[in-house]
């Protein structure tokens, strides 16, 4: 056994891993100095675990480097587990990443002879720690340079190329070096190459790079992509290609399964994706995203390569395919609708595509679509109503006021379509929803408003609420149903207004104004939400709308709508994909309008 001498010097209780007081790791130490394989391989395991915990690393992990370098260096076995170690530690995120990474850098210079040992597994992992030891590492350029040069193992040279193209401090020197390996008969070391070029070209891609970094993937697709060794400063080939929707798209052309990104990256790049992903969808999901995609297309073209997903034996796949048929106009797609409801018992025709999409979409979808060619849908809609798909009778009011009395058995989830009748729904869907709101149900509440145009039933419904969060919260839907009606929420909302967040602050400020027209004070809330740049979701699409309604545009939010609107990109992030139209075309649309109604 190794036994590393001086674990004693440090007070290790007085220190933090992953589980705790890190008073075990002595005996960890000395443990993955066995000349038991058994135990040394477990001891290591604990340690990674406990000093580089899913990328973290803790005050314990700085002082134990000195020993697990020794262990590596001298140790009986294990040294390639160790090395990892020793790379999460310079590479760990955390309040001790400098520390930790100082002590790595530190003890490098006594691992050096490792660079050039025997296994060329060990030999990468070097260089994947000199790498990760960023600025620290400079003094060691000269060794990274010199073992390019020797070294005969194509990946090793790769790395050595990635290595040293984000550790070289001449810029001009290493651009010249990945030049000349753009010939290297090594695939792997002409992808690594050209990865590096592309890392610092200038946006456009150069056409010719991308060319030779897709070639040289081609001839060594690998891992590069998807295994992490490198700091942050690293770009993986597909990530840079991203950067530049053509390169994307060549990239997706020569075979790279870059489709589905390209579009949720880059916007209007529908058309150019909607082949690639139609060629290889298998599943719902795929079939999800076609429908996603041919959201934003004309749509009307004939699909053939459909017709075996609409055949196919798995439910999933075959509402999902239907879904894809709506959302592209396929000629046929309502007949398609119908035989679907006809074909599918009902809990199969409302399944949820995705964990966390919604039930029912391809027949609420058919009537968003087509329209009002959609009726013969909304007539079976209507004649065995299902809670999953009554916002389809929203366009047939008269369909719906045929069904009132079913639409009263399916309360709440019908309480939408009642308020949409208003009074037509009738006194018998009047007085459901009244029993509904009485018992505190806001959605009830808020239909009977235009069912019989009473307001008290909703405001009580908000003030029946026990928690002060959602009375304020609901006092914000309330209003922005009721307006003036709501005036006695006002002091609710105005202490909605005091919220920590940005989107809550702005949500209160539409209510007041939807309850008092105010605007001096309300309009620059909403427009403080939207001023920032980043990430946008939906609260943001209820900024814009109340901005609109308003027809203002404080000039703070002004850049903002007008990158909403000019930028290539995405602003908006969907997350999951169940068919429905991506909401960065509803974002950039109602950026649109208010700048039109705004002058």
């Amino acid at each position: 056994m190794l036994e590393p001498e001086g674990t004693d010097d440090i007070d290790w209780a007085a220190l933090e891993h992953a589980y705790g007081p890190a008073d075990d790791v002595p005996a960890l130490l000395r443990a993955a100095g066995s000349m038991d394989a058994r135990i040394r391989g477990e001891a290591v395991d604990e340690l990674y675990t406990s000093l580089c915990h899913q990328g973290s690393v803790y005050s314990a992990t700085a002082p134990a480097v000195h020993f697990v370098a020794r262990l590596a260096l001298d140790g009986p076995g294990d040294r390639q587990p160790l090395l990892w170690l020793l790379h999460g530690a310079a590479d760990g995120a955390g309040r001790e990443r400098e520390q930790a990474r100082r002590a790595v850098a530190t003890a490098l210079p006594a691992l050096l002879g490792l660079a050039a040992d025997r296994d060329p597994d060990v030999r990468r992992t070097m260089v994947w720690i000199v790498a990760a030891c960023e600025e620290a590492s400079l003094p060691l350029l000269p060794m990274l340079r010199a073992r390019l040069e020797t070294e005969e193992d194509a990946e090793v040279r790769a790395d050595l190329v990635t290595a040293l193209g984000l550790l070289d401090v001449s810029p001009d020197i290493s651009r010249a070096r990945n030049q000349d390996l753009l010939s290297a008969p090594e695939p792997s070391v002409r992808r690594a190459a050209a990865t590096e070029l592309l890392r610092t070209a200038p946006l456009p891609l150069p056409p010719a790079l991308v060319e030779s970094a897709l070639d040289a993937r081609e001839a060594a697709p690998g891992d590069s992509d998807t295994l992490h060794p490198w700091p942050a400063s690293h770009i993986p080939l597909t990530q840079r290609l991203m950067d530049d929707p053509d390169a994307a798209l060549r990239a997706v052309e020569r075979g790279l399964p870059m489709a589905w990104e390209l579009t949720e990256t880059w916007r209007d790049r529908e058309r150019d994706v909607l082949p690639w992903l139609a060629a290889t969808a298998t599943d719902a999901e795929d079939l999800c995203q076609v429908a996603r995609v041919g959201a934003a297309m004309p749509g009307g073209e004939t699909a053939p390569w459909l017709d075996p997903h609409l055949r196919a034996d798995d439910p999933a796949v075959r509402i999902a395919a239907t879904l894809a048929a709506v959302r592209l106009r396929v000629p046929g797609a309502l007949g398609l609708v119908l035989r679907l409801m006809d074909e599918l018992p009902e809990e199969a025709a409302s399944l949820q595509l995705t964990p966390l999409g919604t039930p029912g979409t391809v027949v609420t979808a058919a009537v968003e679509v087509l329209g009002a060619a959609a009726e013969p849908v909304a007539r079976r809609v209507a004649a065995r109503p299902r809670a999953e798909w009554l916002d389809a009778l929203l366009p047939f009011p008269g369909l719906a006021a045929g069904c009132v009395d079913d639409l009263v058995r399916l309360l709440p989830a019908s309480a939408g379509v009642l308020a949409a009748l208003g009074p037509a729904a009738g006194r018998e869907a009047a007085r459901a929803l009244r029993a509904r709101a009485a018992a505190g149900d806001l959605s009830a509440a808020l239909a009977l408003v235009r069912v019989d145009g009473h307001a008290e039933p909703a405001v009580q419904a908000v003030r029946m609420l026990p928690d002060a969060v959602a009375r304020r919260a609901a006092a914000v839907q309330a209003a922005d149903e009721l307006g003036p009606s709501a005036a006695e929420l006002l002091p609710l909302l105005e202490e909605r207004l005091k919220a920590p967040t940005r989107e809550s602050r702005a949500g209160a400020a539409a209510a007041i104004w939807r309850v008092t027209g105010r605007t001096h004070d309300t309009a620059p809330v909403i427009a403080d939400q939207l001023s920032r740049r980043g990430s946008l979701h939906e609260p943001h699409l209820g900024a814009l709308r109340a901005l609109t309604a308003m027809r203002l545009l404080p000039a703070a939010a002004r850049p903002a709508v007008e990158y909403i609107v000019s930028s290539p990109r995405r602003v908006v992030r969907a997350f999951p994909c169940d068919g429905t139209p991506h909401p960065d075309l509803a974002v950039r649309e109602l950026a649109r309008e208010l700048l039109v109604v705004t002058g």
